[in-house]
């Protein structure tokens, strides 16, 4: 699988830290065919004439609304067009996939809830995990929408530590009795079918699949939340629950696998849900700002607002940028591996997992600049932004639950950096020679020779950038190896490099979405806008670069060595500082005459 992979160039999960992507193996939304295109038309036109007609009764859980919205996405094959054709799904690629979640983010923050806990944590266990019999007895059903999931994780006293959970399965006879208790379950209202964890012989933590209706399985009342008020989430209680011997899913005691892989796709949908999000969100705020008329002008002519929407515009589109690279190299390795004989489910557990670095990175940048996009939409609507006439407080309210869920953002930023050490250690990644080969560079005079030609700047700041998350990771190893550093206990510094990544990320990909539209022709819009995106963007990313590294370095390094990093810091934060008020203005008003998001 891995030759394959060579051979096709495709980076490896973390491999962007230390070597260079081609724009030829990246995708980008402009390279939809014609059939992705219909499916992207496809989902809107359900958002257009189901969705947004029933947004009230989503919001108040009226009319069994959540469950027979489903239902309908099933009818188009929507709820399986990531399964497996054997038990009725469509099996479409991972771009596809992707760009169906996008497109749904866009509709209601309630049911995306629904529509992602349904198809993803729900189903991924029993594809990834379950036996070819739970397979053929419960996909079908999932599939068709005539039965709904539920993934049952989260215990009053285990969130973020799942492995900590107290339900149990007690073994008796052929069977299990389970008893516990389980918190802020989505979809628990109507699901026929739960994923549940617990304890086997008081330590082996194992997944179960439970259907509805055991004698014992009982309900909480709907969870009064503060935002996505229209998902049905209840806690589910156990008491003596019998459940068949063979409803375990994959190994008794490794039940943290199932989780940790069906939440890599997770996070990878959650990033791809809250682009959908913020591009409907920021295009609710231009129309308002288009709109709202004082000092006899639309306050979409001053700048204060100006700075708002273009800013949030380039969010957005670095955004979707990583997302749509990193679905490429999720769906380049489902082809290595079907190449070499891998099954479907398999193929897609691996691919998921390989890119588990890439997902975690997602999970937090996309909640986040979905965040910063609902709050600022809410401050352009001003006062009207907190009367519930308008959709900006439901927005505002939805998104914040993104940064806690499928892991909170802090777990995702600690996880990012502790998967990319684990890999090293392993040998999957070789950090260890390009982080000396830059201390090496650090202890000879800078090449000051200017950069040419398009995108040459850019270029230099990406292999600048990797040179200074190396630099930093080299340094915080050898304290640890020295005895003067213990990383476990420095979270704050942890949290430092992943914030670097992830703005890596984000650059690299945005730099290489535009190298690729440049080379293909494929770019439609003026070469102006997208000029404008790139280079505040790279102004921007450099400036949290530099103060990442240097609050980091400096909370360990002191004396001379502080020094020398100090002026590492100095040398790869070199991207030329670009007039940012003119160039966001340029996004700024180039959406504001569009009256939406369209880039």
């Amino acid at each position: 699988m891995s030759t394959v992979l060579e051979a096709q160039k495709v980076l490896k999960g973390g491999e962007f830290l230390i070597a260079d992507a081609l724009p030829e193996t990246t995708f980008s939304p402009e390279d939809f065919n014609e059939e992705q295109q219909m499916v992207r038309q496809m989902v809107d036109d359900f958002i257009q004439q189901e969705i947004f007609p029933n947004l009230d009764k989503i919001e108040k859980q009226e009319d069994n609304i959540a469950p027979r919205l489903l239902e309908k996405m099933a009818e188009l094959g929507l709820l399986g067009s990531h399964m497996p054709e054997a038990y009725g799904g469509m099996q479409m690629d991972t771009n596809t996939n992707t760009l169906i979640c996008d497109v749904m983010g866009g509709s209601s923050g309630s049911f995306t809830v629904s529509f992602a806990a349904h198809t993803g944590i729900g189903m991924l266990p029993i594809l990834y995990y379950g036996s070819e019999e739970q397979k053929a007895k419960w996909l079908p059903g999932l599939i068709s929408g005539e039965l709904k999931a539920a993934y049952c994780l989260t215990e009053p006293g285990s969130g973020s530590d799942a492995m900590g959970a107290k339900t149990t399965a007690t073994k008796d006879g052929g069977d299990y009795l389970l008893n516990g208790q389980k918190m802020w379950i989505s979809n628990a209202g109507f699901a026929d079918v739960f994923i549940v964890f617990a304890q086997v012989d008081g330590d082996k933590f194992t997944g179960f699949i439970v259907p509805k209706n055991l004698e014992g399985l009982t309900l909480g009342a709907e969870e009064d939340k503060l935002g996505i008020k229209g998902s049905s989430t209840r806690q589910v209680f156990f008491e003596n629950v019998r459940i068949p011997g063979e409803n375990f899913l994959g190994t008794i005691g490794r039940g943290h696998l199932i989780a940790f892989n069906v939440l890599n796709v997770g996070r990878f949908k959650l990033h791809a849900l809250s682009c959908g999000g913020a591009k409907r969100a920021l295009t609710v705020g231009i129309k308002y700002a288009n709109e709202r008329v004082q000092f006899k002008q639309p306050i979409a002519n001053f700048g204060a607002i100006k700075y708002k929407i273009g800013e949030a515009g380039i969010r957005i589109f670095a955004g979707e940028s990583a997302l749509y690279r990193v679905s490429q190299q999720i769906q380049d390795m489902n082809k290595a591996l079907a190449a070499d004989g891998t099954s479907f489910d398999e193929a897609k557990r691996l691919s998921a997992e390989e890119y588990a670095i890439e997902c975690a990175l997602l999970k937090f940048l996309g909640s986040e600049m979905l965040d910063y996009t609902v709050d600022e939409v809410l401050q352009i609507h001003g006062g009207m932004g907190y009367s519930e006439e308008t959709l900006a407080p439901r927005m505002y309210r939805d998104s914040r639950i993104n940064r806690i869920y499928e892991g909170t953002n802090e777990i995702n930023r600690l996880l990012s950096v502790d998967m990319l050490m684990r890999r090293a250690m392993k040998g999957a990644l070789d950090i260890a020679t390009p982080a000396w080969s830059v201390q090496k560079e650090l202890a000879k005079p800078e090449d000051n020779t200017p950069v040419t030609g398009k995108f040459g700047a850019e270029l230099k700041a990406v292999a600048d950038f990797k040179k200074l998350i190396l630099m930093l990771v080299g340094a915080a190893v050898k304290g640890q190896m020295d005895g003067k550093l213990n990383l476990k206990e420095e979270q704050e510094i942890l949290m430092n490099i992943a914030d670097m990544l992830a703005d890596l990320l984000t650059a690299e990909s945005t730099l290489l979405r535009l190298r690729r539209m440049e080379e293909r022709g494929t770019g439609k819009q003026p070469q102006e806008l997208y000029d404008a995106i790139l280079r505040v963007h790279f102004h921007d990313v450099n400036g949290r670069m530099g103060k990442n590294a240097l609050d980091a370095i400096a909370s360990f390094a002191e004396g001379d060595l502080l020094d020398t990093f100090v002026k590492g810091i100095r040398r790869f934060t070199k991207y030329p500082p670009q007039n940012v008020k003119k160039l966001r203005r340029i996004v700024a008003n180039d959406l504001i005459a569009k009256n939406e998001y369209a880039i």
